[in-house]
């Protein structure tokens, strides 16, 4: 690969941690509809959801160090200057909620007065005392601030989509591992006279 074209993308440890995070949030998301629809299968789920929840809090405070220490690759051209703001403001709001979230589980965890198992008899400590009323409005902050993950995420996606089928324009390439495509930048010199 070319300098030129390593320079518009991410690093491959940017890659890594978006791709595996990303199916990570989607297996939560999907973890978490279940355990509402399916209060018998409830404990089962709810012992991967809490461990997987601790490894997005893990991974997401390496992937916000990661993002200060290496600067992102350009947008594509096609992007206006409103559009790039969107973007980037979309962007800190997923790192906020992938923050946030697993954070608003944890204190929910602690103030129903249950411990945090992850495997085994290894557990997190407790960052709240056990208290029900906390623990009520906790519950519906975890809620609320899962809607807004999802509506966020696929807000995320259907953008991500629609350039990459419709537009056409490479931003999915900065994301990617397969060899990104090579976009000629149309200069006026290869512009006919008819404007085509």
């Amino acid at each position: 690969m070319s300098r030129n074209l390593q320079n518009q993308r991410f690093t491959v440890l940017s890659r890594l941690l978006h791709w595996t995070m990303a199916v990570m949030v989607i297996t939560m998301l999907f973890i978490g509809v279940a355990m509402v629809v399916s209060p018998t299968a409830y404990d089962a789920l709810r012992s991967v959801h809490r461990p997987l929840g601790v490894a997005v809090l893990v991974l997401a405070v390496v992937r916000v160090v990661n993002r200060f220490l290496h600067r992102p690759p350009p947008h594509p051209p096609t992007m206006s200057r409103p559009e790039r703001v969107v973007a980037i403001g979309s962007e800190l709001l997923l790192y906020g909620l992938l923050l946030v979230q697993p954070l608003v589980g944890w204190a929910m965890t602690s103030a129903a007065g249950t411990p945090v198992a992850l495997f085994g008899s290894l557990r997190l400590p407790r960052i709240l005392p056990a208290d029900p009323t906390l623990y009520s409005a906790l519950h519906q902050t975890h809620t609320v601030l899962a809607y807004l993950l999802f509506v966020t995420f696929l807000a995320h996606m259907s953008a991500v989509l629609f350039h990459s089928l419709v537009l056409r324009d490479g931003l999915l390439d900065r994301m990617a591992f397969w060899p990104a495509e090579r976009r000629k930048e149309q200069s006026p010199s290869d512009v006919n006279a008819d404007g085509t």
